[in-house]
């Protein structure tokens, strides 16, 4: 399994359509990647411009065909105009203990 934090802050005056297409990607990644096992978007509580991506993938080419989709190119792009882009982190996880259902 391979596990991705993914991280940015959103433009606030961007804020709204931003969530809409990231809502877009997610859907797009539930219909398209059997390989994504979890892909999960979520704000956070204190700073409603922060967006944390929780993602796992089957295995590494299942991580890698999701990088190269259509609707990951469009995402950042959109993410482009409505993300500050100095704000990305993007990191790859190792489990060392947990379990899922």
């Amino acid at each position: 399994m391979i596990a991705i934090l993914a991280q940015f802050k959103l433009k606030p005056e961007k804020q709204a359509e931003a969530e809409a297409a990231l809502a877009e990607m997610v859907a797009a990644v539930e219909a398209n990647e059997p390989g994504a096992t979890l892909y999960i978007a979520h704000r956070s509580q204190k700073d409603p411009t922060l967006i944390t991506f929780f993602e796992a993938y089957a295995d590494g080419d299942a991580f890698t065909a999701h990088t190269q989709t259509p609707h990951m190119a469009n995402l950042q792009r959109a993410l482009a105009e409505m993300a500050d882009l100095s704000t990305v982190r993007i990191e790859r996880l190792e489990r060392i203990a947990g379990f899922t259902r």
